[in-house]
């Protein structure tokens, strides 16, 4: 067990990474190593912050996330308090190809801030997309925002900013 700057129990001893068990990724081991170096050793007093930390599954298809579940945001602000918006597709390079794959994006947003609380992605590029989307969601994004960027035609990425109704 350690606190927020990756002190053990026992003075002078730290930890970080997977034996702490806060979330064990790689890139997020690295961080807390940085964010340990930066208090220990430069001066800087700085922990991390876990929330909106994209991750991917390097599946077939891709899986990326970032932020709440469905059920996790409805639990936080209740079911009446959050709007789902949802996109299941044939991308337009599948449709050219006579693939058969699909694409699968829900966004999730707390409705009286209009913030972006998660983004779940099933697609070849989940991984890629979801890194920026955690850019977004970082920077405390709203569904506005999303709405209005610009989509990068044709990419599957677009439909997050063409999204306009709520799913049921």
């Amino acid at each position: 067990m350690v606190n927020e700057f990756s002190q053990t129990n026992v003075p002078n001893v730290f930890a970080v990474g997977d034996v702490t068990n806060r979330m064990n990724l790689t890139p997020v081991a690295l961080a807390e190593g940085h964010c340990f170096a930066d208090t220990e050793f430069g001066g800087k007093q700085r922990s991390l912050d876990y929330e909106n930390i994209p991750t991917a599954v390097f599946a077939q298809p891709a899986i990326g996330t970032c932020g709440l579940t469905q059920e996790e945001a409805e639990e936080k602000y209740g079911k009446e308090n959050i709007v789902i918006y949802k996109s299941d597709f044939r991308p337009l390079k599948q449709t050219i190809a006579m693939g058969t794959e699909r694409t699968f994006l829900k966004l999730i947003v707390e409705k009286s801030s209009d913030r972006v609380v998660g983004c779940h992605i099933v697609e070849p590029s989940a991984g890629e997309i979801i890194q920026l989307v955690g850019v977004a969601m970082k920077a405390g994004a709203t569904k506005a925002d999303f709405d209005s960027t610009i989509g990068v035609h044709p990419t599957a990425a677009e439909e997050l900013v063409t999204m306009r109704t709520p799913s049921t």
